[in-house]
């Protein structure tokens, strides 16, 4: 569904902000708890927790995250389930969640209903209370943008740095072909999977994929080392290049390091008990000097990055 009305019956303006605001409250049901816990007050009030507390935000945006052939359910899903990957990167649980929608006047009601109900539904499934959030009118543009926080499940948050040289590198699942084939808004976001990986020892930082296995893994590599990838072992979707797994992003996995001492088979084996349908797959290592084989320069090793000057 093209989220933009040709005509004026079914437009966004036909019932101005304060009708949305009250009809998002209809389409959200029970996901948005009343005030002033949920929508309704300046701010909604949300109960304190012991735990570390972790924010994130991630916007979906016509055009550059989504096109008229994403059915608005999965947008909706997909804006939720982009910032629960980035709490699942950091071994979480999320809680709550904000909404701003920038929207050109012409915008479908309808589009919208839908949009919201795969948003609640997705809150539902992972115990996200949607609380609040801005309507503001933006010519031209539909962004959808959600803030999302969470805390903390055990002592440690599991970040970025924390890798050493010498520590194995390892992805959950298979990466590549996110937009053919439909994976960046059909993804599961990897929670239960992170919760796991921030309780084992052995795992010294972690991260999620989303611009690209090459450009991410940048962010997670020590100081003094660089990547040397097993090629042939990058996990990959059925009929991706290599060059497609490691640079289309949107693949929402989870890339660790994993120190050098750890007893890969009973990590590995443990992972399988646990997740059985789901790989966890060690690709490569951190090492101070390169001595195995990694990514040749043909292939696109930046990933995709916003803000990027024209060629």
């Amino acid at each position: 569904m093209h989220p933009f009305a040709p005509g004026p019956r079914d437009r966004v303006e036909a019932i101005g902000e304060g009708g949305l605001i009250a009809a998002i409250r209809r389409w959200l049901g029970n996901a948005c708890p009343p005030a002033p816990a949920g929508i309704g007050d300046d701010c909604a009030v949300l109960p304190p927790s012991r735990h570390q507390q972790l924010i994130t935000v991630d916007p979906v945006i016509f055009g550059r995250h989504f096109d008229a052939a994403v059915p608005p359910a999965a947008v909706g899903a997909k804006l939720l389930k982009r910032n629960l990957s980035d709490i699942a990167a950091m071994g979480g649980r999320p809680r709550a969640a904000v909404v701003s929608l920038c929207l050109d006047r012409s915008t479908r009601v309808r589009w919208l209903r839908e949009f919201h109900r795969g948003l609640a539904i997705t809150a539902r499934r992972h115990g996200v209370a949607l609380v609040g959030g801005d309507v503001a009118e933006a010519p031209g543009a539909l962004i959808a943008s959600l803030t999302l926080l969470g805390e903390s499940t055990g002592t440690r948050v599991l970040t970025r740095q924390g890798a050493r040289p010498g520590d194995w590198i390892a992805v959950t699942g298979r990466l590549g072909g996110s937009l053919a084939s439909g994976h960046h808004h059909r993804f599961t976001p990897r929670l239960a999977e992170g919760r796991w990986l921030a309780r084992r020892p052995e795992i010294r930082a972690m991260m999620d994929v989303s611009d690209g296995l090459a450009k991410d893994l940048a962010a997670l590599t020590p100081r003094g080392a660089r990547a040397a990838l097993d090629l042939g072992t990058v996990p990959r979707r059925r009929g991706c290049t290599l060059a497609a797994a490691l640079g289309d992003g949107e693949d929402y996995e989870l890339l660790c390091a994993i120190g050098s001492r750890a007893d890969l088979p009973a990590l590995q084996g443990a992972w399988r008990r646990r997740f059985p349908t789901l790989p966890l797959t060690v690709i490569g290592k951190f090492v101070r000097n390169p001595g195995s084989r990694t990514a040749p320069d043909s292939l696109p090793a930046s990933g995709y990055e916003h803000l990027r000057p024209a060629p």
